[in-house]
Parts: structure tokens; C-alpha cells; sequence
């Protein structure tokens, strides 16, 4: 289990708790929320967010599980991973049509932008280096 599970994130004043996700079907489910919630409003982002996983699952520390918001029990469009020992939140920014990686927490340094326009080649060179 995360060090970071039992702590609470304040997002828009209301406290959160992140779901660890530690197997398959919850990814699944994570995953597929994300896919509807991009069928409907974020169709910009769909076709990476797949990749993305992938590229998530394959760099992630073994040792620690991925981590997804939850709100009132669904799930939400924010994913906290760590890969050699250091934490990235991915979350999806209306305003730029992307799905951003930062550093530590969702206001941390915007490290990398994802979009349907990103080759599979840039994301591989994106995780690759990590």
C-alpha cells in the first residue's frame, strides 16, 4: 500500500482520499471512466489516454501502488503514480485539451503535455527517460 494512500488531498476545499489501485479490474474500471468521460468531452485525449496507461504500468515502482481521485465514490480524471522513487500526477486540463504530467502533486511543475497529437514515439521518449 502507498505511503500516500491514508493522506488527504484538498481539492476545491472538499477532502479527498486517492484510491489505490492495486489490481487489474480497478484499473479497468479507473481506465474506463477515464474513456467515457473523453467519449463525451475530452475526445482530444481518448486515443493517448491508452497509450498511456501502458507507458504508466510499465515504468511504475513495483513497490508502489498507482493511485486514482475519487469523489463521492467515482472516480476522477487524476492518476498518481511513482517511478524510481519519485511522485507524477496526471490530470486532464480542460483549458489545453491535455492530459499533463507533473511533478509531486497536481500543482506541481507541469513536466510533460499529452494529447491524440502525440506521437507514440515522443511518449515512449517521454518514459524512457525516467
Amino acid at each position: 500500500m502507498s505511503v500516500f494512500t491514508n493522506q488527504v488531498q484538498i481539492l476545491k476545499g472538499v477532502a479527498q482520499m486517492p484510491l489505490p489501485v492495486t489490481d487489474v479490474t480497478l484499473l479497468k474500471a479507473y481506465l474506463a471512466g477515464v474513456m467515457q468521460r473523453a467519449d463525451h468531452h475530452a475526445n482530444e485525449v481518448e486515443m493517448i489516454a491508452l497509450a498511456l496507461t501502458g507507458a504508466i504500468i510499465w515504468k511504475k515502482d513495483a513497490d508502489r501502488d498507482i493511485e486514482v481521485m475519487q469523489q463521492q465514490g467515482e472516480t476522477k480524471n487524476v492518476l498518481w503514480v511513482y517511478i524510481h522513487g519519485s511522485r507524477y500526477a496526471f490530470s486532464y486540463n480542460h483549458a489545453a485539451k491535455a492530459i499533463e504530467m507533473r511533478e509531486g502533486t497536481t500543482r506541481g511543475a507541469i513536466l510533460h503535455s499529452f494529447s491524440n497529437g502525440t506521437t507514440l514515439s515522443d511518449l515512449h521518449a517521454v518514459f524512457a527517460l525516467l
